[in-house]
């Protein structure tokens, strides 16, 4: 048996047992696939990273569930790059990172507390181009399939699949009081998902607790990855920039805003999102957020 070292790093919260929890392992360019399965399996976590030499970009992060390697994380990103930045391995404010969902260009920023007396770290990833598909389902099923009815749906706007590099489900709900209720029976979702039954679920509403925040949301995972909820999900926090950008504002060439989630986890996180119109009639998205160290873990492999 040899023991790995998993730092545990808490992102889109600076504050310890908020936000969503992500393992990293440091220098993993010696662990097998199947090791690498094995600890994020082990870990429990709903990501873990690990953090690879690239030949291409200035660190290859490849991204495990309990269940199977994902093309990219946007928590885990954070967690990644706020572990190299702090462990003095990558100092600079402009670097890229290394996925399967391509070379992507990052940013460690200083910004300082409304105050100006304290400043802190923000990671800021570019992701994907966006990609929408229309829902083609059982609206009715796929409502049911989070404990709720025809009543809850925004029927202003659509239930579309969206990707900035990780599919997902977007739902527009109605009222911020249905979050409550959701009650996900994920071994139900390939069912419901049949144009993409690997993707996971985003119920999403305009409506906030926090005044400071445009969107409030919720994450459901795949059941493929071996776990139920995701506290605050980067890739889809950008997949709703997107998404505000085409549906909800499709004159503007620009648009930011933060995203609430984790709350009904107790696990309270924010993530801001950019999205712009770029001249060639692309659309450019950047996720940003903090992250903090919360401790170590000895993963014990074959």
């Amino acid at each position: 048996m040899t023991s790995v070292n998993v730092l545990h790093y808490d992102a889109f919260s600076p504050i310890p047992g908020k936000g969503n929890p992500a393992g990293v392992v440091l220098d993993a360019d010696g662990l097998t696939d199947e090791q690498m399965q094995q600890i994020a399996a082990r870990v429990g976590f709903n990501e873990t990273t690990f953090v690879c030499r690239s030949e291409r970009a200035d660190a290859k992060l490849r991204y495990f569930t309990p269940g199977h390697e994902m093309d990219l994380c946007g928590h885990a990103t954070m967690a990644s790059l706020y572990a190299l930045h702090t462990r003095n391995l990558l100092d600079k404010e402009e670097a890229s990172i290394e996925t399967r969902a391509g070379i992507l260009p990052v940013e460690l920023l200083r910004e300082s507390d409304p105050s100006g007396e304290q400043d802190y770290l923000v990671m800021r990833m570019r992701q994907g181009r966006p990609e929408f598909v229309p829902f083609e389902g059982d609206e009715e099923a796929l409502l049911a399939s989070i404990g709720l009815t025809a009543d809850d749906r925004d029927e202003r706007y659509p239930i579309v699949y969206g990707s900035t590099g990780i599919w997902t489900l977007l739902l527009p709900i109605r009222d911020l009081e249905a979050f409550s209720r959701m009650k996900p029976r994920n071994a139900e979702f390939p069912g419901v998902l049949k144009q993409n039954p690997r993707a996971s679920l985003h119920p999403f509403c305009s409506d906030t607790f926090d005044p400071s925040a445009r969107m409030h949301a919720r994450h459901f995972s795949s059941p493929y990855s071996g776990t139920i909820e995701d506290p605050v999900t980067g890739t889809a926090t950008g997949v709703m920039g997107a998404y505000a950008l085409t549906y909800l504002e499709p004159e503007s060439r620009h648009t930011a805003f933060v995203v609430e989630q984790g709350l009904e986890m107790g696990r309270n996180g924010r993530a801001k999102v950019e999205a712009w119109r770029t001249d060639n009639g692309e659309t450019e998205i950047k996720v940003s957020g903090r992250a903090v160290y919360v401790g170590e873990l000895a993963i014990e492999i074959e």
